[in-house]
């Protein structure tokens, strides 16, 4: 799917660009759309030690607030934008927004986190308090397009995307000798997915590699026994371990609201074989059976994972009209990001 090229502009892109992070993707793509692009790093402007970065993060207010905005609106003077974007603007108050459009900028918010879902982060103090002044809030999730709906702000529903470039199938020839991960879960370990995937590891004595953080210490020991644990996954890193998975797990953070997974995107836009929680959401992305495999209880899930395990064939197939529909479809940066720039300007979508 090819959306219609955006006008040209001057974009300040506000963001913290950690390497290989969903932001840095995103700015790649507003390039790629022939956008002007500026970065203002949010990592350059906090402090350096560790424990002040976290307290920052969890309690964003005091004296690097009002540093961090004032150097906002002095990159703003220099670059002189035409669209400042926002990428989880948790740091800038209502002031610094209203100074910039009062300069004639228009300012985005792009969150792929849940502001209002049941976590109640403190990240959201300053967020809370200038949403209501962004020119369009770019929104992934059902339960915040009902929200901003009824509340008469300006938004355009866009969706969990993947980076083309770095989401892409397996070399031809790819084949089972290679997918050494026979049943694999990359991600944290939120929610009941501890206790799920020990579950399937104990009582089915499924064959599971495990990747992210925290894993060691959230297993039980039997669980261990039964599990290849490793560590968070960047990048390309991250993509090979999907083309070595003959089964890729997929979930969703319901205490975000979320209605499909990111990387349930990911893997599908990797060509690769999806095995994810039944959602109206994964029903929605992907064709059940037929682009993906879904299950509704451990029970399920066990069942298709031994099913699927030795029948590469089917799991290919899956696999590469997975990959067709992610395309067609539009579900990569680049599609949406122009979405939300016509939008923007006004055009149809």
């Amino acid at each position: 799917m090819t959306a219609l090229q955006p006008a040209p502009r001057r974009i300040l892109y506000v963001a913290s660009m950690d390497p290989y992070s969903t932001t840095v993707y995103r700015c790649d793509a507003l390039r790629r759309l022939q956008q002007q692009v500026e970065v203002f790093d949010i990592r350059e402007q906090i402090p350096g030690n560790y424990y002040l970065r976290a307290l920052q993060s969890r309690y964003p207010s005091g004296p690097f607030i009002f540093s961090i905005n004032r150097a906002l609106l002095e990159a703003a003077k220099r670059f002189q934008p035409d669209v400042v974007w926002m990428d989880k603007p948790i740091l800038f108050t209502p002031k610094t927004l209203e100074t910039l459009k009062r300069n004639g900028t228009r300012v985005v918010f792009y969150v792929q986190d849940s502001p209002f879902g049941g976590r109640q982060d403190g990240i959201w103090k300053q967020f809370l308090a200038s949403y209501r002044l962004a020119d369009l809030h770019c929104l992934v999730r059902q339960a915040d397009v009902v929200r901003y709906r009824e509340r008469h702000l300006p938004y355009i529903q866009t969706m969990f995307s993947f980076a083309p470039e770095m989401h892409f199938p397996a070399p031809p020839g790819w084949t089972d000798a290679e997918r050494v991960r026979l049943l694999s879960y990359i991600g944290h370990p939120y929610e009941n997915r501890p206790a799920f995937l020990t579950r399937l590891a104990t009582e089915w004595e499924l064959p599971l590699s495990i990747n992210g953080n925290l894993w060691q210490k959230v297993l039980g020991t039997s669980a261990l026994s039964h599990c290849t644990l490793g560590g968070h996954l960047p990048g390309p890193h991250y993509r090979e371990a999907i083309w070595r998975s003959r089964i890729n797990l997929g979930f969703v953070t319901t205490s975000n609201e979320d209605d499909i997974g990111h990387k349930s995107v990911e893997i599908a836009a990797c060509g690769a074989f999806l095995l994810a929680l039944r959602t109206p959401g994964h029903e929605a992305l992907l064709e059940e059976n037929r682009e993906a495999v879904f299950f509704s209880s451990v029970e399920e899930c066990a069942d298709k994972a031994r099913f699927y395990l030795d029948r590469p064939d089917l799991r290919e197939a899956i696999g590469a009209h997975a990959r067709e529909r992610a395309v067609r479809s539009g579900y990569d940066n680049d599609t949406q990001l122009a979405r939300i720039l016509n939008h923007l300007d006004g055009k149809q979508v």
